[in-house]
């Protein structure tokens, strides 16, 4: 993707929406693809067939009332009404049909965007891409709803262009034969005069409607862009009102929105040049074959019926091949959309191979966590840590110091799997033992309890439990609040975040652990407080910390420091550098925690374990 203008089209929208319906009608849900589209066509055949009896009714009302006819008038009379009653049913039956096939595609396309999008950490891997979509979100959750909706509209109309095409030609054709045309017989003249002024119409409606395209991809991006303003400002509105930052947001905002205005002024003022062609255009069209057919009426060649019918047949034949200048601003817009769509399954895509090419082998399942030769670096190539090797085995504590930016955070996306940028093998224990806390634990929207039990569901742990595990890392008060829904990730400082994630480790007792400056909002009291969670109710639990603080190492058993792209153990451990002991293969199998610790230290942890009422580990 160009970096300048990455939703440029690249490829035909056509193709695009190809693609898009492709996954579609060969997923799970094609019987409700197909059904609803061979709906769509049924109603549209349907119309066609009512709007050609229609025709003949105005033929058969205006030649009665020529001969005066007033029997034959009061029959087309009581026609009139089921007409018309056909007509709105299978208007209101094909509308029905369109929508829910717009909405059923658009739920697929939904699901399979966000679900590439949510998992495997792809939604981290294209935030590391320079050149990725911008404002998923928006994409996802927007641009879909256009993009599927639209596309059936304009299928839809164009099917029934075609078929009211195919259905009217006949009839022009015929009733052309009573016509000449510059005083010569041609036979089908007046079919040759609406092809010729329909294909004249759309040359000058693309000639005049090019630019919209591109303008209405640079105003969905200056959409985007506003709205994502608007949401920085309210997720850091505290941080503003404390700077007084306020009038420079509002001008920052201005700005983000001057670029919509922009955009949107070039887009009216070219859609007012169409509005110019498309009046005249559909007045010229509705007037030029009575004018043209009007000596023969007067010569006694054509009758009124047949006038009326023939002006009929003309206008319907020129709408159908003027599809194109009908509908070119809708199309501009959709074709928008769908590139937008399209740049975020380019950059997915991207994001997808970012992960698969990554130089770290991650293995899980493995008795230990072990660093065998990794080396990692920053996107620009810098070397964060080069070729280190180290073994932290289960019941172990340790902790990763060194300076800000030296890559202690990095390594432990590069054993989360998330990190592609470096060569190496991790072997990590398996995923349902392990678990990682960062700096600022993740909320997700709904109850306290959600929060406090995800990743689990709410229901795994009773309330008892987890009570007992918000008094131990001192948030008494919110036990009574479990089943209230707020936005917790505002409502709690970072310091209560942090022991809220302290909370979820009691609950979950997970054999390994990962903090990352887990404790940083925490006061030298609080930290102490729940990292002794890892001598009492966590004891035997394998602990790897990253932290400057420097009460933290004295609940570890060593220090390992990140120094100029080494690692390098400070205390009682392995060496950068030094042969690492064997391990068992990576499997499936847990290793109790007595085979990886000292004797005595695993006994003294018992006993006090027992002393407090817990079970020994």
């Amino acid at each position: 993707m160009a970096s300048d203008h990455p939703d440029r089209p690249r490829q035909s929208a056509l193709r695009r929406t190809l693609r898009f319906a492709r996954g579609w009608y060969g997923s799970g849900e094609k019987r409700t693809a197909w059904g609803l589209t061979a709906l769509v066509l049924l109603m549209t055949l349907a119309q066609i067939g009512i709007a050609l009896r229609v025709n003949l009714w105005n033929g058969d009302l205006f030649s009665a009332l020529e001969r005066r006819d007033q029997g034959a008038m009061l029959l087309q009379a009581w026609i009139f009404p089921i007409l018309a009653l056909l007509t709105m049913a299978l208007a209101v039956a094909q509308l029905w049909a369109r929508q829910m096939l717009a909405l059923s595609w658009r739920r697929w396309l939904v699901r399979d965007l966000q679900g590439r999008w949510a998992r495997q950490g792809r939604n981290y891997h294209m935030g590391l891409l320079p050149d990725a979509a911008d404002n998923p979100d928006q994409r996802i959750s927007e641009n879909t709803r256009w993009a599927t909706a639209v596309a059936v509209d304009l299928g839809a109309s164009l099917l029934y262009a075609v078929i009211n095409l195919i259905s009217f030609v006949g009839l022009l054709w015929t009733l052309s034969a009573a016509v000449p045309v510059a005083g010569l017989a041609l036979p089908g003249g007046m079919l040759g005069i609406a092809v010729l002024y329909a294909a004249g119409g759309t040359l000058f409606t693309w000639w005049l409607g090019r630019p919209l395209i591109g303008i209405h991809i640079d105003r969905q991006r200056a959409e985007s862009d506003h709205r994502f303003a608007l949401i920085r400002l309210r997720e850091n509105a505290e941080a503003v009102a404390m700077i007084e930052g306020g009038a420079d947001e509002a001008r920052v905002l201005d700005g983000a929105f001057g670029q919509v205005v922009g955009a949107m002024h070039r887009m009216l003022r070219q859609e007012r040049h169409l509005m110019w062609l498309g009046s005249g255009y559909g007045m010229v069209a509705a007037a030029l074959p009575l004018l043209l057919a009007g000596p023969a009426f007067f010569a006694g060649a054509l009758g009124l019926g047949t006038l009326v019918q023939l002006g009929q047949a003309f206008a319907e034949v020129v709408r159908a091949l003027s599809w194109l200048q009908e509908h070119w601003p809708q199309l501009a817009d959709w074709r928008s959309h769908v590139e937008r769509i399209a740049a975020l399954e380019d950059s997915l895509a991207a994001a997808e191979a970012l992960g698969r090419e990554g130089g770290i082998a991650v293995e899980a399942g493995a008795p230990a966590l072990v660093l065998d030769r990794v080396t990692l670096r920053n996107p620009a190539g810098r070397v964060l840590l080069d070729g280190a090797s180290a073994v932290i085995r289960a019941g172990e504590r340790v902790l990763i110091q060194g300076g800000s930016g030296c890559g202690k955070s990095t390594l432990f996306r590069a054993a989360a799997g998330l990190w592609p940028w470096g060569e190496g093998r991790i072997r990590m224990p398996a995923r349902e033992d392990t678990m990682l806390l960062p700096q600022r634990p993740y909320l997700p929207l709904g109850t306290l309890r959600d929060a406090v039990c995800y990743p689990a569901a709410p229901g795994r742990f009773g309330d008892a439990a987890i009570a007992a595990a918000l008094a131990r890392c001192g948030l008494p008060a919110l036990a009574a609040r479990l089943d209230e829904a707020a936005r917790w990730d505002r409502m709690l400082s970072l310091g209560e975040q942090q022991r809220l994630g302290f909370a979820r480790l009691l609950l979950h007792s997970p054999r390994w652990v990962l903090l990352d400056e887990s404790t940083s909002a925490l006061d030298d009291a609080a930290e102490a407080s729940v990292m002794r969670l890892f001598e009492q109710e966590l004891a035997g639990a394998a602990l790897v910390s990253i932290g400057h603080r420097p009460g933290l190492a004295r609940f570890h058993d060593r220090v390992l420091r990140l120094e100029g792209g080494r690692l390098v153990a400070t205390a009682q451990g392995v060496l950068q550098g030094t042969a690492m002991p064997p391990l068992p293969a990576p499997g499936r199998v847990r290793v109790a925690h007595a085979h990886a610790v000292p004797e005595q230290r695993l006994v003294a942890r018992a006993e006090r374990a027992r002393s407090l009422g817990q079970p020994a580990r």
